[in-house]
């Protein structure tokens, strides 16, 4: 990575093999600003240097920084659609949603068609964190018409259709997101679980979490969701100890708000609620507090 230091701007002047003149006291009326005149070709090189800077700024999930420099990208190359789109996508990082919105619909318009594929990709995930879950589809559905090989997309296109309630489709994305990523990608199947726990196939829902656990044998989530379904039906010494295993992992998942964000549906979180509420859980949780 490229050492990124406080006087980039001095490095900036430099780079344009301009000098900086200071104003001697005493002279305010002797020296007048100089504008001078940057060809075409050296705004480019110098815009090009700079978002590659972005890029790793923003690979390196320092949006803070990165989010100047796009801006800067912006005015030396205004009609590359690049930088906007990574002026987009740190937006939507930072949930300035609308603002990324914007980004990302300049960014739409100027972009040859392939680099169309990932703005929408990155607009369906700017909807769907705004709620608006039909948008996101449009967006997920129109970017996967021009690069269908996209398991991530395909994944957000799945939680898109489960929160309209669309639980065929929602599943169809989910296991076909798990084929194309060559069976590694367990979220996919851990959600296929959760629909079908919503649709009352708990035995199908458990199958899906165990088949999880194959791939991450460590992941909270599923062993969570397979305890609380356990306890559920009966089995209520081995969801104990299974959801107890779960939360020692990791606590947020005994958060009924960070659960629903997560895309636990009506039915699996009463059922989750009650199982929480239990003296043996609340006394790991609050072991876990302490």
């Amino acid at each position: 990575m490229k050492v990124f230091k406080c006087n980039w701007l001095i490095s900036l002047v430099a780079s344009l093999g301009l000098s900086c003149s200071i104003a001697t006291p005493g002279w305010p009326q002797a020296l007048l600003p100089y504008t001078p005149t940057l060809s075409s070709e050296k705004l480019f090189e110098l815009g090009e240097e700079l978002f590659q800077d972005t890029i790793q700024l923003a690979q390196f999930q320092q949006f803070q920084l990165a989010f100047p420099y796009a801006k800067l990208v912006i005015q030396l190359i205004p009609n590359d659609y690049r930088p906007w789109f990574i002026l987009g996508t740190i937006s939507v990082q930072q949930e300035e949603l609308e603002e990324g919105i914007v980004a990302l619909r300049r960014a739409e318009a100027i972009a040859p068609k392939e680099g169309q594929a990932g703005i929408l990709f990155t607009l369906g995930s700017a909807y769907f964190s705004l709620g608006d879950y039909t948008a996101a589809v449009e967006e997920l559905a129109a970017g996967l018409k021009l690069e269908p090989n996209a398991p991530e997309a395909l994944f957000n296109l799945g939680n898109s259709y489960f929160r309209l309630k669309e639980h065929q489709l929602a599943i169809a994305n989910y296991q076909e997101a798990y084929s194309q990523s060559k069976k590694e990608f367990w979220p996919a199947i851990n959600n296929v679980g959760l629909v079908k726990y919503e649709l009352g196939n708990v035995a199908g829902a458990i199958a899906d979490w165990q088949a999880t656990l194959t791939i991450a044998p460590e992941a909270a989530e599923p062993q969570l969701a397979i305890a609380v379904a356990l306890y559920t039906r009966g089995e209520k010494d081995r969801g104990l100890a299974l959801g107890e295993k779960a939360l020692a992992s990791d606590s947020s998942y005994g958060e009924l708000e960070f659960l629903k964000e997560n895309l636990w549906g009506d039915r699996l979180l009463r059922d989750t609620e009650i199982f929480l509420g239990t003296p043996e859980i609340q006394a790991v949780l609050g072991s876990i507090q302490k």
